[in-house]
């Protein structure tokens, strides 16, 4: 990866991350729309922990955009007082327990499995239906965060556990699960993002350390520039995102819908032209 692949990928990654289009299709799709001609070693040892790093990137976003709500959940164990906030906290582990389990045991197989281009835009094409229909299986929700039980956070933390396979989104998926869940829908995109911490912290700690020792020349000052980037995107995203979902509480997912289901087809009608 040069600098300028670097750039452009981190670039993506940062909007797809947070944006219910499937940040991990768009990795395996972006390779292939500007013909990317990347190593089978780099593809196999390093291509994940990079990756990693510029989810890194996002994390660091979203921790300086809510870095307030994590000052006071963090201040909620030691507050015998902070009862709301303790249960938040309570619920944000009870719905990362699904995706951090279903990730260990079986991330390396599905991702094996379906990181194809074609598989990729299949499923994007499905993520789009998913979010489209979910959305409208619900009527309006009026409940907060703070409002959900135990299971309910669970069957969240379980639907972000799509995020898997290429081509489902993580945001789109909790999200979506959130609106039946009965969240609003502002609340449910501030869910989705307080979930995405937990998870890209959890496997940084696993693959960084991969990319510290891979002797690559170069592959970890270039990973830390992406990082950034990707930082710098995924905030302003963040930024986009919380507002569109705030103003919007019909139809708020078919504009993402309608991009999944052209960017799909596109590439889908590509491979046999």
């Amino acid at each position: 990866m040069d600098i300028i692949k670097t750039i452009v990928f981190a670039i993506i990654q940062g909007i797809t991350e947070l944006f219910p289009i499937s940040s991990v299709a768009h990795g395996v799709l972006t390779p292939y729309v500007f013909h990317w001609n990347l190593s089978p070693e780099f593809l196999k040892v390093h291509f994940l922990p990079y990756v990693v790093m510029l989810h890194l990137g996002t994390a660091v976003a979203l921790l300086v955009f809510f870095w307030k709500d994590w000052i006071d959940l963090i201040r909620s164990i030691f507050n015998g007082d902070a009862k709301t906030n303790r249960k938040v906290l309570l619920l944000l582990i009870v719905a990362t327990l699904p995706a951090a389990i279903i990730g260990v045991v079986l991330e390396k197989k599905l991702t094996l499995l379906f990181s194809s281009v074609t598989s990729a835009s299949i499923f994007l094409i499905v993520n789009g239906f998913f979010l489209y229909f979910g959305e409208k299986l619900r009527s309006r929700g009026s409940k907060e965060i703070k409002d959900l039980n135990y299971r309910q956070a669970a069957v969240i933390g379980l639907f972000q556990s799509l995020a898997l396979v290429p081509g489902f989104s993580r945001s789109g998926s909790s999200m979506t699960a959130g609106f039946w869940m009965g969240l609003k829908h502002e609340a449910a995109a501030k869910m989705s993002m307080l979930l995405a911490t937990p998870i890209i912290l959890g496997a940084s700690v696993l693959e960084l350390p991969k990319l510290a020792k891979s002797g690559t020349h170069g592959l970890l000052q270039m990973s830390l520039v992406g990082g950034v980037l990707a930082g710098v995107f995924a905030y302003i995203s963040v930024l986009i995102l919380m507002k569109w979902f705030k103003t919007k509480e019909i139809n708020a997912m078919r504009p993402f819908a309608i991009y999944c289901w052209a960017v799909g087809a596109l590439v889908l009608v590509s491979q046999f032209i």
